[in-house]
């Protein structure tokens, strides 16, 4: 395989590219401009540099790519969705347009957040309708799927779309932001942490986008990716905070944490301020995400790979081992 990714140097991006080199795949990384390659040439990936919100600096970045792994997006939860739409839906357009002619197999990285937050997707399927909720990261998401499937189809080009549900690993967000909320103060659950987590462990989504773009019978179709173990957010965060020895605090009412990262956004978002709640982040935690992933599993043949003390194990020692010191050494510095 000769591969393009977009936002190579990016949670997703950089796990991808590390077992597709490994495996003895061509791997070209599409960084910003001035953006940390972390030493990802040494393992033997070509760098390149442009920004897909930029056209211009795009040229010549397929030549020669059979398969494109685009996972550049706007990773925030809050925004103007003037902000998101440049990033998710014209950077994915003006990235499907150099492709055009010259790959084999374009790959997007969606999100569950696609079929809408603020809502119960127990038992939903890649054929359920999505559905716009206001959010502009997941409404964003559908624009983008959109765009992908009509210019694929119009020009010829094959497409996968995955749509991970809530990934986690050593530099996830939902690592790293939950540490950060509890050494700010108190962190509270959201409806108790009754909400399955619905997580994706890193290794496991990574072997599911390889599966889907070796497979022929991917082509056009759309893939959920979900571990099969089951922990409700209040475990999880349970877990993440005993790495640091806190606990969280008290628990909001989804309702109400909806309602409250509305107006955070509302108030915050103009300013440039990140919101202290976002209604993103109430959908994710407040909600079941539990959707069906039988479609990857029957026509992939995809399964969990890292069980869920497997992952707790490399999330913890990377905590420990990477992401405090470095914290530390930051904070005297």
């Amino acid at each position: 395989m000769k591969a393009l990714i977009t936002g190579a140097g990016g949670f997703i991006g950089s796990h991808l590219a590390a077992v597709l080199l490994a495996r003895g795949h061509t791997v070209r990384g599409l960084f910003l401009p001035g953006e940390k390659t972390w030493g990802m040439e040494d393992s033997g990936m070509k760098v390149v540099r442009g920004d897909i919100t930029d056209p211009d600096t795009l040229k010549g970045i397929a030549d020669d790519i059979d398969t494109v792994f685009h996972l550049a997006t706007r990773t925030l939860d809050w925004g103007t969705k003037k902000q998101f739409e440049a990033v998710m839906v014209d950077g994915t357009k003006n990235l499907l347009a150099e492709c055009a002619g010259k790959i084999t197999r374009f790959i997007y990285f969606s999100s569950v957040g696609a079929m809408g937050l603020g809502r119960d997707l127990l038992g939903v399927t890649e054929n359920s309708a999505r559905r716009y909720c206001g959010v502009p990261y997941c409404d964003t998401k559908i624009d983008a799927e959109d765009a992908v499937a009509d210019f694929c189809g119009k020009n010829g080009m094959e497409f996968t779309i995955i749509r991970p549900t809530n990934v986690t690993g050593p530099k996830s967000v939902w690592v790293t932001e939950i540490i950060e909320a509890f050494l700010r103060g108190p962190f509270p659950l959201i409806n108790g942490g009754k909400a399955p987590g619905a997580f994706i462990y890193i290794d496991n989504l990574v072997d599911g986008a390889i599966l889907a773009a070796a497979s022929e019978r991917a082509r056009g179709r759309v893939y959920f990716f979900m571990d099969d173990y089951d922990i409700t957010w209040k475990n999880y965060i349970v877990r993440i905070g005993e790495m640091v020895g806190k606990k969280p605090f008290g628990s909001l009412p989804f309702a109400l944490a909806w309602r409250m990262g509305s107006i955070c956004e509302t108030v915050c978002v103009p300013l440039g301020i990140r919101p202290p709640m976002t209604r993103l982040a109430a959908g994710v935690m407040g909600k079941i995400l539990d959707v069906d992933t039988s479609r990857a599993r029957t026509e992939l043949g995809w399964k969990t790979r890292v069980d869920l003390e497997g992952a707790l194990k490399h999330i913890e020692k990377w905590v420990k081992e990477v992401y405090l010191p470095e914290r530390n050494m930051k904070r005297r510095n």
